[in-house]
């Protein structure tokens, strides 16, 4: 199939697709939706401003459209938020023949390269708990960051990146169809699910008349309800053996993830990653730039066309008799229909970008993304720690301006009479949340640019 025994070139090149994706990937996830959903939720009458004149319906599905493209779906179904981690883990893959070919080639040792290998699995897990405990009066152990993931699959995969098609393949196949059967066969005691309730009711006040927190599915989906699958029960286990803060109704045991996230979803990523290495093979090897781009979409389209057959619940349209889920599409537990559906749409946008920019040669566009592309650890980092002080600063800042310049005095006929600090800051301006969250990626963006003219790039 698309990973065949072709030549590989001797010295890797850099592509910018592969920079630019990544760096799409890091601006989107930095931006925290450019605060849409917190905009709608706190100024609903964006929505029905323009009622009665001739776009109001186009205006409100925009609106509609936006606010579901930019959260994660609640439990099944697939936003274009729920697509950041996906890609951030599969790009991790893409990169991993390009990185271990340059160390190869620089006339690294095969022990040395696995030793690398783990040693950047500790770091990138060590370092989420430390975000992840950002603002916590003590350490967080908590698995779930999507640091954590990547370090947690990284050795796993660094095992496989090296086999060839057909083993890799089998380990897939394996994987996906192993971590199914786990949770197919595992059902909670009647005493922990009483439990599980008793702790959404008692402390966290959730009503009963809505708890579909645990019931959502029935039949042969219930093995991947929320709060009550295996990956959770695992983590009731394994993380109550942590250190944690006494909280009233539990004392110091973990007992949920408030989203559903679990440790476990690492497994189930390694199938993600290892595409990803697939799709890196493939980019590295002797192939034309057409047959690439090819095998880039028809992978995307087998993975569609596998996961949409395994759960017809995601399909666009409902055709009559068509109505089965073998295993629900759900981001949260990184179920194996996750895993391949999301991939689908991985391998095209890799495929988009890399058409665009490697193969027509329109590089000059993306120059922004690469930027990030290029330290997206950076970025991510940045974006857990020092954006709720970039706001803080630029509000301090720019309302100094104001007073300086005199602007903010009032009036509706010109910008400057608000003031820029209105526009950013006031709570009475309707989309003064998505206006200060673009001018707080931009401050990151703006350091990320820094880095890049003076040629400094953090890796791990």
């Amino acid at each position: 199939m698309m990973m065949s025994d072709s030549p590989l070139s001797a010295t890797p090149r850099r592509l910018a697709s592969l920079d630019a994706y990544r760096g799409l990937i890091m601006l989107l996830m930095a931006s925290g939706g450019f605060a849409l959903a917190r905009t709608l939720d706190r100024h609903p009458e964006i929505v029905t401003q323009y009622e009665g004149q001739s776009f109001d319906l186009l205006w409100q599905t925009l609106w509609d459209r936006l606010s579901y493209e930019f959260s994660h779906v609640e439990w099944t179904g697939c936003s274009l938020w729920d697509l950041i981690q996906p890609s951030f883990i599969f790009m991790v893959g893409v990169a991993m023949p390009f990185s271990y070919a340059k160390r190869e080639f620089a006339g690294h040792s095969g022990l040395r390269m696995f030793a690398h290998a783990i040693v950047r699995s500790l770091v990138l897990i060590l370092l989420a708990v430390f975000l992840s405990s950002n603002g916590s009066r003590q350490t967080n152990y908590i698995f779930t960051n999507v640091l954590a993931q990547i370090g947690l699959a990284y050795p796993f995969v660094y095992l496989l990146h090296r086999r060839n098609f057909v083993i890799q393949l089998l380990a897939l196949a394996g994987i996906l169809g192993g971590y199914w059967h786990y949770f197919y066969n595992y059902t909670i005691p009647q005493a922990e699910q009483d439990q599980v309730r008793t702790y959404l009711v008692e402390e966290l006040e959730l009503e009963l008349n809505k708890q579909q927190e645990l019931d959502q599915f029935s039949g042969l989906s219930a093995h991947w309800n929320k709060h009550t699958n295996a990956a959770a029960a695992f983590d009731r286990r394994f993380l109550s053996r942590y250190p944690r803060e006494e909280e009233p109704w539990y004392g110091r045991t973990y007992w949920i993830n408030r989203g559903g996230y679990q440790t476990l979803n690492f497994v189930p990523s390694i199938a993600t990653m290892l595409l990803g290495v697939m799709a890196g093979i493939l980019l590295r090897s002797g192939r034309s730039d057409d047959k690439k781009l090819l095998w880039l979409l028809i992978a995307g389209g087998l993975c569609f066309v596998t996961s949409m057959s395994i759960d017809t619940n995601i399909w666009p349209v409902k055709i009559s008799g068509c109505d089965w889920s073998l295993c629900p599409i759900v981001k949260r537990i990184w179920t194996p229909s996750w895993a391949v559906f999301s991939a689908g749409w991985t391998f095209w946008m890799l495929a988009v970008l890399y058409w665009i920019i490697d193969k027509r040669g329109y590089k000059r566009w993306a120059f922004p993304l690469v930027v990030v592309g290029m330290n997206s650890i950076v970025m991510y980092c940045m974006s857990q720690l020092i954006k709720p002080w970039v706001g803080k600063s630029l509000k301090i800042h720019l309302t100094s301006l104001d007073m300086v310049l005199g602007w903010g005095d009032g009036g509706a006929h010109h910008w400057w009479e608000n003031g820029i600090s209105f526009y950013l800051f006031d709570d009475s301006y309707a989309y003064a949340d998505i206006w200060q969250n673009t001018a707080r990626v931009f401050v990151l963006w703006l350091i990320c640019l820094w880095l890049y003219r003076r040629k400094i790039f953090v890796r791990i």
